[in-house]
């Protein structure tokens, strides 16, 4: 979760940097999401605006490396085991990373289909 939260105000210091969680990451910040006014609240407070999460299918427009590199200028440790190598865990098929949608709303993205 902590890993979810740096993500989060990396986003928050970079609008429109297309910036993706890993996978496991990616599942904090689902949780996260559950509670919805606790991420509002806490989206507001980071970034003084709602941080959606839009899903993209296949390869995002971004690495991990990238992220990695964002996350460390805003200050913050990168838990190695959450992110390094995190792409093999990542059938690109079936991949929902957020690239350049994380931060502001873009139009919609065709839903997920499975093979």
């Amino acid at each position: 979760m902590d890993q979810a939260l740096v993500f989060l105000k990396a986003c928050a210091d970079r609008p429109g940097a297309p910036l993706s969680p890993s996978w496991l990451v990616d599942v904090g910040w689902h949780t996260f999401l559950l509670y919805t006014r606790d991420y509002a609240e806490f989206c507001d407070r980071v970034a003084g605006r709602f941080i959606h999460h839009v899903p993209t299918d296949g390869p995002g427009g971004t690495t991990l490396d990238h992220t990695i590199e964002a996350i460390g200028a805003s200050g913050f440790a990168v838990d190695p085991e959450l992110w390094e190598g995190a792409t093999s865990k990542c059938d690109t098929d079936k991949c929902h990373g957020c690239a350049s949608g994380c931060h502001d709303d873009p139009p919609p993205i065709p839903p997920y289909r499975a093979a």
